[in-house]
């Protein structure tokens, strides 16, 4: 069936044959995005997202930036990413059919949160990664994962005038590419060791200093990183394909570069925008998934019981509906879920929810600039937390503790935190995760937080 309408074309096609991995494996182009989540994940697990060969790309910081249009020279330009980016992301009001309807894909830093606050200068950046890069889609897939059904869709982006014709033949072309039947092989097995990328005992000594400032009153918790490295030459794709069975979770990504590629699988939200309304959920208080399910029934009752991670808990709560309620209208914030336990493959985590109604003159992008980044990965005061992160740490955490997702042509957005993320860029693979400190933590056990928190990604080569 194909429905024509002004500004897009869609085409739907049978899919009980295909699934999203052979729809990107099937693919031709540059630069192609897989969205997905765990279908256990039912509320945002039924649609899946694939795109290929971007329109534009924009990358830089808070003081240049490079844009891009196909078939056009890149243009280097003094001033803010964020604000081009507005300039650039074109917002249709109107009821579309999916909740990515074309637009922005990509990731936003987690320094890119210094650039309305004085938070100090930026690390030592060993990555060399821009603070924010995104490709602009204006064609796409969609796999129903209820219906068995892919869509196709090709839009007018820009609103430049392109025809019904072509977009009409880009689709039939991504059709024959998509219902061909291409084999895929994995890469051969490859053994990895990642290892961190400071000394445990470094680490160690940056808790107790975060402590020290816990007891003097500065702030009531501050999250600490580490990251871990590793040589990796294969196929990151085949990565992604072990990470996605291994670690299911609502948000599954995986975003190729020039330079780089990003891959995923993230428990929390950054934030969410569904038609004007803004949500967010907050996860703090982490405990190692049990043997059994008696011996995952007793960690359960421990870890809501256990009054250190109720207490990160309820702050993290609090500093979500702060940012939530800079951006909505008053009286319309709420928590809509508290302190819910979800269960991954290595931990299980308390989950809330809190929940607003944009006011009408918020644009999407300021409700990111509002939330980034989340308290989980920061803490609270959360600025005055950055600011002694930005003290401990050694390097820029670049991705980690960002976000990674879409900005929607219809003005909604889906943004993961960017934690249990891979980046694989010259040859190695990089991890990083953090830990939660407040007054009473323990080193020993804040380091081994963070273990955990990477296990995921640091066996799934194994």
């Amino acid at each position: 069936m194909v429905v024509e309408v002004k500004q897009y074309v869609i085409h739907e096609v049978q899919g009980d044959m295909m699934t999203p991995i052979s729809i990107f494996s099937s693919l031709k182009g540059k630069h192609k995005v897989l969205f997905e989540s765990s279908a256990k994940h039912e509320e945002s697990g039924r649609y899946s997202f694939i795109a290929v060969n971007p329109i534009a790309e924009l990358k830089g910081n808070n003081e240049e930036y490079t844009a891009q249009y196909v078939n056009e020279e890149p243009q280097k330009e003094k001033g803010s990413v964020l604000l081009k980016l507005k300039e650039m992301m074109p917002i249709q009001n109107g009821d579309y059919p999916f909740s990515f309807f074309g637009g922005a894909i990509g990731y936003f830093g987690y320094d890119t949160a210094f650039y309305n606050e004085k938070i100090g200068e930026s690390l030592k950046d060993d990555l060399n990664m821009p603070d924010v890069h995104v490709f602009f889609y204006d064609n796409f897939i969609v796999f129903d994962h209820l219906l068995q059904k892919v869509t196709i869709v090709a839009i007018d982006l820009f609103n430049n005038g392109r025809s019904e014709e072509e977009m009409q033949n880009i689709v039939k072309q991504i059709e024959k590419e998509i219902t061909q039947s291409i084999p895929f092989t994995d890469e051969e097995a490859v053994s990895v060791k990642f290892q961190p990328t400071i000394e445990k005992q470094q680490f160690i000594e940056m808790v107790e200093t975060a402590k020290e400032h816990i007891e003097k009153g500065d702030i009531f918790q501050v999250v600490l990183s580490q990251r871990f490295k590793a040589p990796f030459e294969g196929n990151p794709f085949s990565l992604y394909r072990k990470l996605r069975t291994s670690n299911p979770s609502p948000y599954m990504f995986y975003v190729e570069f020039d330079e780089y590629t990003i891959l995923g699988t993230s428990p929390e939200s950054l934030v969410k925008v569904q038609n004007r309304i803004v949500t967010t959920n907050p996860i703090a208080g982490t405990k190692p998934r049990g043997k059994t399910k008696e011996e995952d029934n007793q960690i359960e009752q421990l870890l809501l019981n256990d009054e250190k991670e109720i207490a990160e808990h309820r702050m993290l709560v609090d500093l979500g509906r702060n940012d939530i309620g800079r951006v909505s209208k008053i009286g319309s914030v709420q928590v809509s879920k508290y302190m819910t336990i979800e269960r991954y493959k290595h931990v299980m985590h308390i989950v809330s929810e809190v929940t607003g109604e944009l006011h009408d003159d918020v644009h999407v992008l300021d409700v990111l600039t509002s939330c980034l980044p989340a308290g989980t990965v920061s803490g609270a005061p959360k600025i005055r937390a950055m600011q002694i992160i930005n003290n401990l740490e050694q390097t820029k955490r670049g991705v980690y503790a960002g976000a990674i997702g879409y900005i929607s042509s219809n003005g909604n957005m889906d943004l993961a935190l960017a934690i249990r993320t891979m980046i694989v860029k010259d040859q190695h693979a990089y991890v990083q995760a953090g830990a939660g400190v407040v007054y009473d933590s323990i080193p020993q056990s804040e380091y081994e937080e963070t273990l955990n928190k990477a296990k995921a990604l640091l066996e799934v080569q194994r």
